[in-house]
């Protein structure tokens, strides 16, 4: 079971994909908005120019200790409790949106954005449904998420936009040295 617990960041991250791709088949099936790909790459290795394509990319870009489940398990080892949390994290990620025509980026991150507000919080349930391969098309690493315990040990995932100022955000994308892109953090 412990060796289950580190796909928790990756189990994440392909859930929120998988979510992000439902979403933009659901809103876009009558739309002319054409294939968008959805991935979880760094922004340097996205192809840009005329090989660039209709994209959302979701980039973890940082990973901080939640500080409230921190201080919880803090407490209850000084208390001689049992009672053992697992580690708790907070999950930051660049979601990008890329088009080849225009608007089509605007209308990809509005999606991307309406979604995480209609749905803020995630249920296990929900997680363990949403890393079940869809059509037989999964790789290796899915594979082992789609089988991986650690969603049920999971209470719940909260999904919350965090506002970082132009001069934060332009010194990410220069940290990447690509080219900025709408984009919500």
């Amino acid at each position: 079971m412990q060796s289950n617990r580190v796909f928790a960041i990756a189990s994440i991250t392909a859930l929120l994909k998988r979510l992000l791709g439902n979403e933009i088949i659901r809103q876009f099936t009558h739309a002319s908005i054409g294939d968008v790909m959805i991935t979880a790459l760094p922004p340097d290795r996205i192809s840009l120019g005329s090989e660039e394509r209709a994209q959302l990319n979701l980039h973890l870009y940082r990973v901080t200790p939640n500080s409230t489940r921190q201080h919880a398990s803090m407490l209850s080892q000084h208390a001689a409790s049992p009672t053992r949390f697992p580690l708790a994290l907070d999950l930051h990620y660049l979601l990008a949106a890329y088009g080849e025509k225009e608007l089509q980026s605007e209308a990809l991150l509005g999606c991307a954005m309406q979604l995480f507000h209609e749905n803020p919080l995630m249920t296990p349930e929900a997680l363990r449904s949403l890393l079940t391969p869809q059509n037989g098309s999964s790789t290796d690493l899915q594979e082992i998420l789609s089988t991986s315990t650690v969603i049920d040990q999971l209470q719940a995932v909260k999904i919350s936009a965090e506002f970082l100022s132009i001069d934060d955000l332009s010194k990410l994308w220069a940290s990447w040295q690509a080219h900025a892109r709408p984009a919500l953090t």
